[in-house]
Parts: structure tokens; C-alpha cells; sequence
């Protein structure tokens, strides 16, 4: 495992990270084997974990508290969400910060989510839902400063909408905030454009996550697939985005270099670049973190091939079923 800064953190972490949203709030999860995973992740030096409250309403967070207590001696960077108070992702150009984090239920879910990891202090605290007009109001940034300087938490963060990296450049520029959790693949690479450069320019911290595209990148979906009813999946893979993506997906495979999955070739696009500080794939079962991690041992993609895959970039508009 190879690790990297986490902007002006300072933090040594692991470039191939923990995402635990499906570990809670996903069918086809089975506890014991995901503990089982995480541990095999700790072992292979994975050391930066994100969840949220709204992972399971706490689940998730219990269950990283756990692999955190049984490596007592090992730091593992724990990276949590403070959910929007009305429960709406993704957000809207109109709601306000009363709408979504006032200072008071800021100071509630940080507090909810230090019970549910059993921790004294979380590491990075983010915003699960965010508007860059709420740069303008900075009662958000006052109360969590309060609470870093109370020992509770250590650095601050937000996490932007479904194909919107424009709606942070303001927070980074702000100075306020040191990470910023993007959508970054393949397909999703206009993160390039405003928000790379201005994450490098004022040290800030990049997580990138859904490196798979939700599962269409792993090679593993096809047009048959289908979900349960209370599976998020079923209800984000309608037919128009399940088609489209599988299509442009079989465009992609013959790229795959002889030896090289699809997965592998997705996490190294995304390590390839300069200002990506560690990526979260979702990880549910000891082979998938096996296969996932051994991407940094791999490193950058060869130039050619990255190159090739730049002519696969999607820009997307969100829509009502992108969430």
C-alpha cells in the first residue's frame, strides 16, 4: 500500500481507502463477512475508513468503531458525514443552511456519531450534502471550529452533489474547509476542470469516490441486472442510465490491457492523477479488498492508456433519478 497526503491535514493515508456506504445500506451485505473484510483492508494497510451517520442510521459507523477498538494500536483515519437536518439528497440550489446544517444539529450528529464509533474524536467531519452559496453564512464553519477546538473533531470537509464538482470551488477558495469528497472515474472527469486546480492551489485534501460509476466500471453489470425495491441501486439504475452506461462501458473493454481487470484499470486512472489524495471504493467481501488495494502496489496507468481513456469522459446533468 502506498500512502499520500491529505492536503494541508497532513496526514499520511492510504490512497486506496474504505467506502462503507454499501456495507449498510445496500442488499446483498452479510455482517460477518464485511467485518472479516475490514480487517483483512486494516492488515493490508488500509488506514482511511469513510462512512456517515446515514449509512444504516449509525450502523455503519458502529461497525468501523469496532474494527477501530480491535486495532487499538493501529490510527485509522476516521472520516464521517453529518446527514442534512431535512434528509433531502441530493441538495437544492434553494435550500438554505437552516434547511440543511444549522448550528445545532451540526452539534447533535457530531455527537451522535461519536456514540456510534465510540471514539473520543472524529479526524474529518463532512458535510453530506452541500451548497456553495453557504459560504456566504458561516455559522456552519463557526460551530464546527467550536467543536475542533472542544477535541471532537480534527478537520473539516464537504462532500458535493452527483456530477456538480463546481459546487465547491467556492468553499475550497473560501480557505474554510481542508477536503472535499468528489465524484471522480472514468466516465466522471470534469472534476479536472474548476476543482482539481483550485483543491492543489489551496492544499485541500481529494476524496474521490464512486471509482466504479455506482458498478457499471467493475464489468460485472449487465441489462438483466436488477435490485431489490429498498436497494438504492433500484432505483438509480433506471433503464435510461443502466442502458446508456452499459454501452459506453462495452466501448471501454477493449482497452483493457492483457493481464488487467476493468476495476484495476479503473482505481489506477483514478491514482494517476496528481491531486487525488485516496479513493474509497466500496468494499464488501475479502476479495474485493484483496483485489481493490493490490491497485497501489500497481500504480499510475502507462501514459498511452490514459490518454486513450480521456476520450471516455461523460459530462452528465443530474437528474431526478441521479439523487
Amino acid at each position: 500500500m502506498k500512502y499520500r497526503r491529505l492536503g494541508r491535514t497532513n496526514w499520511s493515508v492510504s490512497e486506496v481507502g474504505y467506502g462503507m456506504w454499501g456495507l449498510a445500506g445496500w442488499t446483498g451485505s452479510d455482517e460477518r463477512e464485511v467485518m472479516r473484510a475490514l480487517q483483512r483492508a486494516v492488515d493490508l494497510g488500509c488506514n482511511f475508513f469513510d462512512t456517515a451517520w446515514a449509512y444504516g442510521d449509525g450502523k455503519s459507523e458502529a461497525m468501523l468503531g469496532r474494527i477501530r477498538r480491535d486495532n487499538a494500536g493501529r490510527h485509522l483515519y476516521i472520516a464521517t458525514k453529518i446527514p442534512p437536518k431535512n434528509r433531502r439528497w441530493p441538495s437544492r440550489r434553494d435550500y438554505t443552511l437552516d434547511d440543511c446544517f444549522p448550528p445545532d444539529h451540526i452539534t447533535e450528529y457530531v455527537h451522535r456519531s461519536l456514540d456510534n464509533l465510540g471514539a473520543e474524536t472524529i479526524d474529518l467531519i463532512q458535510f453530506h450534502t452541500w451548497e456553495d452559496s453557504w459560504v456566504d453564512d458561516d455559522r456552519w464553519y463557526r460551530q464546527l471550529d467550536e467543536l475542533r477546538r472542544q477535541g471532537l473533531i480534527r478537520a473539516i470537509g464537504i462532500s458535493l452533489n452527483r456530477w456538480e464538482p463546481w459546487n465547491g470551488v467556492r468553499a475550497v477558495n473560501s480557505g474554510l474547509i481542508d477536503t472535499v469528497q468528489v465524484i471522480y472515474n472514468i466516465f466522471d472527469q470534469n472534476p479536472e476542470d474548476e476543482l482539481f486546480p483550485a483543491c492543489q492551489s489551496r492544499d485541500v485534501g481529494v476524496i474521490a469516490r464512486v471509482p466504479f460509476d455506482e458498478g457499471t466500471l467493475t464489468g460485472a453489470l449487465t441489462r438483466d441486472s436488477r435490485w431489490p425495491a429498498d436497494d438504492w441501486r433500484s432505483t438509480y439504475f433506471v433503464p435510461e442510465n443502466l442502458n446508456a452506461s452499459l454501452a459506453r462501458v462495452d466501448r471501454l473493454k477493449p482497452l483493457v490491457p492483457p493481464g488487467m481487470t476493468m476495476p484495476e484499470m479503473a482505481l489506477r486512472f483514478i491514482l494517476s492523477h496528481p491531486a487525488v489524495s485516496t479513493t474509497i471504493p466500496g468494499m464488501r467481501t475479502v476479495q474485493h479488498v484483496e483485489s481493490n488495494l493490490a491497485a497501489s502496489d500497481a500504480g499510475p496507468l502507462p501514459a498511452a492508456l490514459r490518454a486513450q481513456l480521456r476520450a471516455h469522459r461523460w459530462d452528465r446533468t443530474p437528474m431526478p433519478w441521479s439523487q
